[in-house]
């Protein structure tokens, strides 16, 4: 039985466990310390409020008399019944404290309704409104079906209100880490052997509807390696279905580096300008939008094809261009194979020699990494070298006292951290300390995927060995400051090579130059930059 949700559900063994125990409502009896006690009843509560104010706001969306625009807007995007059901949509009435009064009957903590993300404090009293106010509620649920998160559409002609409201991360809602509708079609994506992959949660609908239901959408956010994850657990290919317009072609584009580091083929599918999915299925109808997917081309080529399109290929600096970012992109799958295809594909459009291309290529390495986004999440495997002491040191720091956590949370830039196991526990680390669920190291452990990063904390944490005092003229926040100096100081090393490098070359484009010019500037000023003296009596004042 446990297999066989396992194998069906795309689990692990401890997931399959409290499924089949949720659904036999028989309780789970966990080996946890008290912090983690009180963690998990936080979570068990959270997840209620959610079921009910969930349900609070469908009968607002099928009864209240308030609720006809939504009625009206879901009427005119063509949305049916049966979808409304099925999704569970719901509509937050137009008023500030509609949710809080509703909390204060159902006797919940309004600071516990607030960690929900469903209201907010207003600041410097204990008054408290809503998140939500006269929005479409869509549910954002977990791969289980719980409902974890809201996103809500406005309705009125308001052009100074977002369109889009978002639940805050909370315990039990990292946007980073959800797909809408996963709970819905990962059956669909396990038999289809790949998943679609859209921008927003009315263009999932209208997808679902129309029957192709191996589809999902990131929540407000950019694919991340999280998501990535995520879909490899089900599948080994994607597709890339985002809208017809810059942006939405940007995204796709920008959606390269997750995918790759998670080994995923990858397609992207073209919508028609000006359609977007939902529209196009309105017009054209599902089987036509089925014939779309079916001919999803290769990322590599629809790259390729974008690039053309955007720069004037009968100019030096347009086949510049497009040879440049065509051998960032590919060099990121280190396939020697697929880098020289596209060398010729590039030759052939470019209507120049594929050797041509080909050198071209070679000059022009990967990106450098510091322009990019730390990772949060790595996959750390085996052949993952030690961190430096300093962020060894900073790791211990920072799991075995809060002391100075406010300060690090200041003034630490992830990028400083080049270690990716180190800065994936950092990250978690200081996440926890913002939104006040750190509950210390044994939790964290228990919160970490990656047997590298468990191992890391675990070292870290039980080491014996004095920290050194990085400045001897430092009294008792020497460690912590002069250790983030430290880091600092080699980032910027590392970041004045790479850009040293880039500047000996002898064809570099003189915009290009100006940039690497401006950029080195600017690391020799953060050079120059202090760092702020910690909080507190003892704190004393060093330069940098």
């Amino acid at each position: 039985m446990f297999t066989f949700v396992k194998e069906f559900e795309s689990i692990d063994f401890p997931e399959a466990v409290k499924r089949l125990a949720d659904r036999a409502k028989i309780p789970l009896d966990f080996e946890k310390g008290p912090g983690q006690q009180q963690s998990r009843h936080l979570k068990e509560t959270l997840l209620q409020i959610h079921e009910q104010i969930t349900q609070r706001w469908q009968h607002a969306l099928a009864n209240d008399a308030a609720g006809q625009i939504a009625r009206d807007y879901l009427a005119k995007r063509g949305l049916s019944e049966e979808a409304i059901r099925l999704f569970r949509l719901g509509y937050a009435p137009e008023a500030w404290d509609d949710t809080v009064n509703w909390a204060r009957s159902k006797d919940y903590e309004l600071p516990v309704v607030e960690q929900a993300g469903l209201i907010l404090r207003k600041e410097g009293t204990d008054r408290y409104y809503d998140r939500f106010r006269g929005r479409l509620i869509f549910p954002i649920c977990d791969e289980q079906g719980r409902v974890i998160g809201f996103s809500g559409r406005v309705l009125s002609g308001d052009e100074k209100a977002a369109k889009y409201v978002n639940s805050p991360e909370t315990p039990i809602f990292t946007k980073g880490k959800v797909f809408f509708g996963l709970d819905k079609s990962k059956r669909a994506i396990l038999d289809a052997g790949f998943a679609i992959i859209c921008e927003g949660q009315l263009d999932l609908i209208a997808c679902f509807m129309a029957g192709i239901k191996n589809i999902v959408a990131p929540q407000g956010t950019a694919l991340t390696a999280d998501h990535t994850r995520i879909l490899k657990r089900y599948v080994e290919e994607v597709v890339l279905c985002f809208d017809s317009d810059n942006a939405g072609q940007a995204a796709a584009v920008r959606s390269l580096d997750s995918l790759l580091a998670s080994d995923l083929a990858i397609r992207v599918v073209t919508v028609p300008a000006p359609h977007d999915p939902d529209s196009f299925i309105k017009e054209s109808g599902g089987t036509a939008f089925q014939q779309l997917i079916e001919k999803a081309e290769g990322f590599f080529d629809f790259y390729l094809n974008q690039l053309c399109a955007t720069h004037d290929v009968a100019t030096d600096k347009g086949r510049h261009a497009v040879v440049k970012h065509m051998a960032e992109a590919v060099h990121k799958t280190n396939n020697q194979v697929l880098t020289d295809k596209y060398a010729q594909k590039a030759a052939l459009r470019l209507a120049v020699s594929p050797e041509s291309v080909r050198a071209e290529f070679k000059k022009i390495s990967r990106p450098t990494l510091a322009t990019e986004e730390p990772d949060e999440t790595p996959a750390a495997d085996e052949a993952t070298p030690r961190p430096s002491l300093q962020e060894f040191w900073l790791l211990k720091l920072l799991l075995l006292s809060d002391e100075h956590i406010d300060w690090v949370a200041a003034h630490l830039n992830l990028n400083w951290v080049s270690h990716p196991v180190v800065r994936q526990i950092v990250s978690t680390r200081l996440t926890a300390h913002r939104q006040h669920t750190w509950q210390g190291v044994a939790a964290l452990l228990a919160e970490l995927e990656s047997e590298a990063a468990r191992s890391l904390v675990t070292e870290a944490s039980t080491d014996e060995r004095p920290i050194p005092d990085p400045e001897k003229t430092l009294k008792g926040d020497g460690n912590i400051k002069g250790t983030l100096f430290n880091l600092r100081e080699a980032h910027i090393k590392r970041e004045l090579a790479f850009l040293k490098r880039d500047l000996d070359k002898v064809d570099l484009p003189e915009a290009e130059r100006l940039d690497l010019l401006r950029r080195q500037l600017e690391l020799g000023q953060l050079k120059q930059q202090p760092l702020l003296p910690l909080a507190g009596p003892s704190a004393t004042t060093v330069a940098n």
